[in-house]
């Protein structure tokens, strides 16, 4: 364009002042402060859920000094934090409602006596600390191939896992030829505790 052109008279241009970009939505509630109100910031206790808006700048200079318990006692903080663990709600100690009356079979169904307490929750209320009933061994037909494994092993049908693992280990440490001075003649009895016990553990026994 020629310096001396017509149109280049009629451009008007507007102090620096008017072309700083303005800010878009509210702003910044920070005193003196006119950016743009991009982040929000808790307005403290005893406000919650009400915020200020701040720019970036003075968000993060409002949170390093922010301090939730600002104004309360060391004790005042430690009751808060605790009531803080079950969403400050009530809560009450076992057998404080004094039991189940009206409901179908009554208080006596409740007391302590009659239920085990394994892992001992009901001490205050005299709960008796013992484990609970083992569950009866479950019934299964007994195969020939089965029964010779349990007679190769010495042992009844009714033997618990446990029963028939240690029996294991101790028939190895007694068969086996470094147990005896490097005999071998106890190995062919050894093979059949071995067998017997893996045929046991193969379907289940063990």
């Amino acid at each position: 364009m020629k310096l001396d052109s017509p149109i280049f008279d009629r451009i008007r241009v507007k102090p620096d002042r008017d072309r700083r970009p303005k800010a878009e939505g509210p702003v910044c509630e920070w005193a003196g402060c006119c950016n743009a109100s991009t982040h929000r910031a808790p307005k403290g206790r005893q406000q919650e859920g009400q915020f200020w808006r701040f720019c970036f700048d003075h968000v993060r200079e409002y949170n390093q000094s922010y301090n939730y318990f600002a104004g309360m006692k060391d004790d005042a903080v430690a009751a808060y934090q605790k009531d803080a663990l079950t969403g400050h709600r009530p809560t009450w100690k076992m057998g404080q409602n004094g039991g189940n009356k009206g409901r179908r079979g009554g208080p006596q169904d409740h007391q302590p006596e009659n239920f085990a307490d394994p892992f001992g929750m009901f001490g205050e209320m005299g709960g008796a600390h013992r484990p609970d009933p083992e569950p009866p061994r479950e019934s299964r037909m007994i195969r020939n191939a089965e029964r010779r494994a349990f007679e190769s092993l010495g042992l009844e049908f009714s033997a618990t896992t446990e029963e028939i693992k240690a029996r294991f280990k101790e028939l190895v440490k007694r068969f086996h030829p470094d147990a005896n001075g490097g005999d071998t003649s106890t190995e062919d009895r050894l093979r059949d505790v071995i067998q017997a016990y893996n045929h046991l553990k193969s379907t289940g026994f063990c």
